[in-house]
């Protein structure tokens, strides 16, 4: 058998062209794809040499015939013609499996049987046997039925080529070695570049990188079917063994890290680590992704997070995608790569993907997301990087034209032309507003205050100074970046603002100012939160500047707060939608003769009640009802009638949220309503509204006489004079 044999590699569907290089890496030409198969032409070297190196095959087949194969007869003479003599021996093992996709011949047990008959007839007059025991070595053949053309092949390789033998124990939702090979060979990783891999499971990125990188032949602790067999020398087999021997590379200069937070996973990743025989080049530890951050430059980060299928909930993969910007910009000279069933995914990343291609992870169709960062700045390692296509084998790139986007930018995140302009806009409008209100902590015992608010259309923040401290939101806009350009730009006005003004980073908050949906008092408190003590008015009142937009202290009302303590002395003070009760501290530093704070949030009334006892103010006078206030005030009055209200309504006051200018004015006007029997005669009720197109319904001019101060009550820091809008309300009998 001096003929070249021809022979067939498999690999899952979308790594034909990455099976092709590797066979052109090993010596031999590829000549025809198909969908999961690669053909060539080799001896029995090759099939060595093939099932010892291939990374990304599933297996390596003889390739004996195709013919037509209409009916059984076709089918029956057409293996019968076969030489399986020279492959088989009398005592050979053969079992038979098939499969038929679009053809005639339909049934496959059926075409099973009648291409073991053939084989058998064969055999028997081929040997000159009575009998064929089926005890000696394994051959297992299979026949492909596709379009009425029969393929008949001989496996090689036994058990699949992704089982090297180092993997014993898998996780919940395990990566082929050949899929994780795959995904490495497709990248632009090297071997003297850094790898992290942040979802690394049990560990077969990182695994199958230090196989590449150390040029370890991946079957080389395993068996393949074809050593069994007679006609397969056994020389062959020790020399393509003994070669990949002299291949292995001695060096251990690589960075290969693989992170994940279940720490189960952990331990067997290191575990298939030591089975590999590559402890010494990749190391495993516990880190979320959150906290993911380069230690070197130039590196790839290639991972398979969950996709909500196997692992994780729906809502938990939405959640970890969308904060992949967020993370990956910190990898300014990275290159990423992103294997996913999400349909989603660029959506929730917040930006296209720079090339993608259809892999198969098991049964589940996905998509390769390939985010290139920057070439490395030697000339050296640029030539090392820089194919069009990724290089597909590390020893040999190939020097075609990078994507134009290799050249300038990073994979995520960036500083687009404009921005350096607008933070010196920034710098220069804080230093003016700084400098105008820098007497106001001392003159007027003001430490909370509002020093910016869209002054500059193109920088649409807020920045609020809460003492040592900086709340900086921005405002819901549509804007040309990325979601980690974006991030990139918030993180340079940032600086900027806590550079001119002196505060720490650290002192410095930072959040989007979205549209809130839903009414505030479902907000949750984590524990864990930023929070600080400042003070107003000679009060003072804990604040969370690291979590929500409302930070627990409304700055614009820091006027209305203290016509709250002028009027409360001698009267009882009712607080509805009381939130952090600021307006109870300031009531009951007035000389209220009691206060009732109403919410629907215990998270809120037990930061008012954090508040009063931060200023010394306890007892029973002061009740906290946890109650919807709709609800609150559709209970007859029980007894006491308060003197003194406020009424500081969420955007959306009702249980259902309500959407026009109509629906909001109507609300307001049925809570007042409502309101009106709690009230002694001569009560004062503040009441304000933070929609900006609201006006009073002529209704509560029925029951109220109604003054608005929205002028006397806006403070001079906010340049949004209709931050809000204010009334002193009054009932008729006690109008002035």
């Amino acid at each position: 058998m001096e003929e070249p044999i021809r022979l067939l590699a498999t690999a899952m569907f979308g790594l034909e062209s990455v099976v092709a290089r590797e066979l052109k890496e090993l010596g031999y030409a590829p000549q025809q794809f198909q969908p999961g198969k690669v053909a060539f032409m080799g001896d029995f070297s090759a099939i060595a040499r093939a099932n010892l190196w291939l990374r990304t095959a599933e297996r390596v087949l003889i390739h004996l015939d195709t013919f037509a194969a209409n009916d059984f007869g076709q089918l029956f003479d057409g293996v019968r013609a076969l030489p399986w003599e020279d492959w088989l021996p009398a005592d050979a093992s053969f079992p038979v499996q098939g499969r038929s996709v679009r053809s005639q011949l339909s049934s496959v047990p059926a075409c099973q049987r009648i291409v073991k008959k053939a084989i058998v007839e064969r055999l028997l007059a081929a040997h000159h046997v009575e009998t064929l025991p089926e005890d000696g070595p394994h051959f297992r053949v299979e026949v492909a039925l596709l379009k009425d053309q029969a393929t008949l092949t001989l496996d090689t390789t036994g058990a699949g080529l992704h089982k090297r033998g180092y993997r014993p124990l898998t996780g919940p939702a395990p990566l082929r070695e050949t899929l994780a090979a795959g995904l490495v060979l497709l990248s632009y990783w090297q071997p003297e570049r850094p790898l992290l891999d942040p979802f690394c499971g049990t560990g077969t990125i990182p695994i199958e990188a230090a196989l590449i990188a150390a040029s370890r032949a991946p079957g080389l602790k395993r068996e393949f079917t074809a050593e069994q067999w007679p006609t397969c020398p056994g020389a062959i087999w020790k020399e393509a063994r003994a070669e990949a021997w002299d291949l292995l590379r001695k060096d251990e200069a690589t960075s290969i890290e693989g992170c994940d937070i279940d720490e189960r996973g952990l331990r067997m990743a290191r575990q298939h680590a030591e089975r590999a025989g590559v402890t010494k080049l990749v190391r495993f530890r516990r880190r979320a992704f959150a906290d993911s951050e380069p230690e070197q430059e130039w590196g790839c980060l290639i991972g398979n997070p969950p996709y909500g299928e196997r692992l994780g909930t729906a809502s938990d993969v939405g959640a970890l995608y969308r904060s992949i910007p967020q993370v990956l910009r910190r990898f300014p000279t990275w290159s990423h790569y992103i294997l996913t069933s999400h349909p989603d995914f660029e959506t929730l990343a917040g930006q296209p993907a720079d090339r993608r291609r259809k892999l198969y992870n098991g049964r589940i169709p996905c998509t390769y997301y390939q985010f290139f960062g920057p070439p490395p700045s030697s000339r050296a390692e640029a030539t090392k990087d820089q194919s069009d296509e990724p290089n597909e084998n590390h020893q040999n790139a190939t020097t075609e034209a990078m994507p134009a986007k290799r050249e300038r930018t990073p994979a995520f995140g960036g500083l687009v032309r404009r921005s350096r302009e607008q933070a010196e806009l920034f710098q220069r409008r804080l230093q003016k507003r700084a400098k105008h209100l820098r007497r106001w902590p001392t003159k007027f015992g003001i430490t909370c205050y509002r020093l910016y608010d869209r002054d500059i259309p193109e920088v649409p923040l807020v920045v609020d100074r809460y003492e040592d401290c900086l709340h900086i939101t921005e405002y819901e806009r549509p804007h040309e970046h990325t979601a980690a350009q974006h991030a990139d730009w918030l993180d340079l006005m940032a600086d900027t603002a806590g550079q001119v003004l002196g505060i720490q980073p650290e002192h410095v908050f930072v959040k989007s100012r979205e549209r809130q949906r839903g009414n505030r008092q479902h907000a949750q408190l984590d524990q864990a939160k930023k929070m600080f003590t400042v003070s107003e008015g000679g009060l003072r009142f804990r604040v969370n500047l690291s979590d929500y937009i409302d930070t627990g202290l409304f700055l614009d009302h820091r006027i209305t707060r203290d016509m709250v303590r002028q009027q409360a002395a001698g009267r009882h003070v009712l607080n509805l939608f009381c939130y952090t009760g600021a307006f109870t501290v300031y009531a009951a530093n007035g000389g209220a003769l009691s206060t009732t704070s109403v919410d629907a949030s215990a998270t809120y009334l037990d930061w008012a009640r954090e508040n009063l006892e931060l200023n010394g103010i306890q007892g029973s006078r002061h009740q906290f009802v946890r109650d919807d206030v709709w609800d609150f005030l559709h209970q007859p009055p029980a007894g006491q009638k308060f003197g003194l209200a406020v009424v500081d309504p969420p955007t959306y006051s009702n249980s259902k949220d309500r959407a026009t200018d109509w629906d909001v004015q109507r609300d307001h006007a049925e809570l007042l309503r409502r309101l009106r029997p709690h009230l002694a005669p001569d009560a004062i009720v503040f009441f304000s509204s933070n929609f900006r197109r609201f006006r009073l319904d002529p209704a509560v001019e029925e029951i109220y006489q109604a003054r608005e101060i929205s002028r006397q009550t806006v403070p001079d820091d906010f340049r949004n004079r209709r931050v809000h809008r204010c009334w002193r309300l009054t009932l008729p009998a006690a109008s002035e």
